[in-house]
């Protein structure tokens, strides 16, 4: 649920940021931001309850951070590190694609945007009905699928049907990816049951900072960050493949 109310921000927010930019310029998204916070700071401050948490005390915080030195959880975090720092390298560097191989006008931006956050939403809603159930099934299917989309979406840049139908596919098959492995996340920590939510956010958080770094060293090439996409998700198919530590989850 918490992570469909980041998608459905994603479906809103990222492509009328992008709008007000064009209209009033790069700075007015960030007041909109500053001005947006203001109310969600009055919800924090009235609909979370006060005091001290929990009756049953304290967390051993030192012992769930010994959870980080499993080597499942540390894959787990990893591969959702991957999936993410992949899926915002692209998403990150998609107007340039728009405007430029594509040959479609900046205002469609805001729309390519849009329907890559409601590509977002799908997958959540998907993830969220089968990562529970059948987490090791979602994942080998949809996990490969995501370099192999990210390189034909690098591939067929050019064509602006293409590029309408892989934008939305490939923005469910990435957050139907991470969902999954945040869900995965929660479960291998068991000994975390307060922090294992907050390593698996700093995870995604982590590829969502890198992987636009990342895919900046390739350009001015409009595709080259499709292209470091899809290489972080073979990265990450390949650090799935590889043994586990551990028993395998069910699914």
């Amino acid at each position: 649920m918490l992570l469909s109310g980041t998608t459905a921000a994603t479906v809103a927010g990222v492509p009328a940021g992008a709008l007000l930019g064009q209209l009033l310029g790069w700075r007015a998204s960030f007041w909109a931001v500053a001005v947006l916070c203001a109310p969600a700071a009055v919800g924090v401050l009235l609909g979370v309850p006060g005091g001290r948490g929990s009756e049953g005390g304290r967390p051993a915080l030192r012992a769930e951070l010994a959870e980080l030195g499993r080597p499942r959880l540390l894959r787990v975090l990893l591969l959702g590190a991957l999936v993410n720092a992949g899926t915002f390298a692209a998403f990150t560097f998609l107007a340039p694609v728009v405007t430029g191989p594509a040959g479609l006008g900046r205002g469609w931006v805001p729309p390519v945007l849009v329907l890559f956050g409601a590509g977002t939403m799908l997958g959540v809603a998907v993830a969220g009905r089968l990562a529970d159930r059948h987490p090791g099934r979602l994942l080998a299917v949809a996990g490969p699928l995501l370099p192999l989309g990210w390189t034909a979406l690098a591939a067929f840049a050019s064509r602006p049907a293409a590029l309408l139908v892989l934008v939305p596919l490939l923005g469910a098959l990435s957050f139907a990816v991470g969902g999954t492995l945040i869900t995965r996340a929660l479960a291998t920590a068991t000994g975390a049951p307060t922090m294992a939510g907050a390593y698996a956010t700093a995870a995604l958080n982590l590829g969502a900072a890198t992987g636009p770094l990342l895919a900046a060293a390739t350009l001015p090439s409009p595709t080259g960050p499709l292209r470091a996409a899809a290489a972080l998700t073979v990265a990450a198919v390949l650090l799935g493949l590889l043994p586990r530590a551990g028993a395998p989850a069910k699914g």
